[in-house]
């Protein structure tokens, strides 16, 4: 909290608040802190084998829709087994192929699956070790990986993942793992949202939003930044336009499509500022934090309480319904201002 209001320069505000007044802007500012509970959906399954080709494939119950699961699985078994991660493809879904599986969902993927990933990866790297400890007539403590093959430490005998695919029996070409967490992960952070606010209109912008979150262990900073950009944009719309109507008189839902429903486009975010102040998880073997909802649940209430913070100040507006729409506003301010002057 303490360095997100540092980076969102919490202290000068009054003065950005001065000189947004002279233009006849109203402006506030906000923060939401959370703390949420996740990776507990339960047992997870991967298996992890090495193909003919010498290349490495996963096979996982887990099922993504957009989070990057392939990415970070992939980067898993690539550094354990000193290859690129083009050379591990990801199978999902596919039930001919894998019996079990969670989907996805809670931010559990990465906590529970991740984990299998690595262990599996973990098993299969021992035995093909013993493999080519045989192959190179040595012990398999004195193996490494190195680019697609295994190598005798200090020296160049090598024998590739392929050969060893062609030398050795298949059921020591895979290896498959089984996590369930006994506890689930703790990701915090703060959001601070910084708006202008158009009495004469009632027209909100987010002019400046910092965010800085403890995710644990990071597989993949860009991945990571970018789910937590589009939670946080779901949140900002949820606070300022998203809204289901039903008639009254029916029940039909009114805004049943994107005609009628207001989604954030890129114009109405602001440019995130965003930071990491990670600490490991002590509940999770590879110290990982689920990720996936956190930036929805920390921009609303920062959101709502920016505009709440310049409402208050200006017109003694202490609460406004989401979403926070122009009309709504406008309407809130010419409440307040008729009060007052009655």
């Amino acid at each position: 909290m303490k360095r997100a209001m540092d980076v969102a320069e919490w202290k000068e505000f009054p003065k950005r608040a001065k000189a947004a007044k002279k233009q006849g802007l109203v402006r506030g500012i906000g923060l939401g802190t959370y703390v949420e509970v996740c990776g507990t959906m339960g047992e997870e399954t991967a298996q992890v084998r090495l193909d003919p080709n010498g290349e490495v494939t996963i096979l996982i119950g887990t099922q993504s829709s957009g989070q990057g699961h392939q990415t970070a699985y992939a980067q898993i078994v690539a550094e354990q087994f000193g290859i690129a991660p083009e050379r591990v493809h990801i199978h999902q879904g596919d039930t001919d192929e894998i019996p079990t599986g969670l989907g996805t969902g809670g931010s559990s993927s990465i906590p529970s699956g991740g984990v299998s990933v690595e262990r599996a990866t973990r098993t299969l790297g021992t035995n093909l070790k013993d493999i080519a400890a045989d192959v190179l007539e040595t012990g398999a403590g004195d193996l490494e990986f190195s680019d697609g093959a295994i190598r005798v430490v200090g020296t160049d005998r090598t024998v590739a993942f392929a050969d060893l695919a062609k030398r050795a029996d298949p059921s020591k070409l895979s290896a498959s793992s089984t996590f369930s967490s006994a506890d689930g992960t703790y990701p915090n952070g703060t959001h601070v949202a910084e708006v202008e606010i158009d009495p004469a209109t009632g027209v909100i912008h987010v002019v400046n939003y910092v965010i800085v979150d403890d995710f644990g262990v990071t597989l993949n900073p860009l991945l990571l930044e970018g789910q937590v950009h589009g939670g946080t944009m779901q949140g900002i719309g949820q606070a300022l336009m998203e809204q289901a109507v039903y008639d009254s008189a029916d029940g039909q839902l009114v805004t049943g499509t994107f005609m009628d429903y207001a989604l954030p486009r890129a114009a109405d975010g602001p440019s995130i500022k965003f930071e990491t102040h990670n600490v490991p998880c002590t509940t999770n073997p590879l110290g990982v934090k689920g990720a996936g909802e956190a930036g929805a649940i920390g921009s609303c209430p920062a959101v709502v309480n920016a505009i709440i913070d310049g409402l208050w100040r200006e017109y003694r507006i202490g609460h406004i319904d989401m979403p926070a729409t122009a009309e709504r506003v406008w309407m809130a301010i010419e409440k307040s201002r008729s009060q007052h002057r009655l």
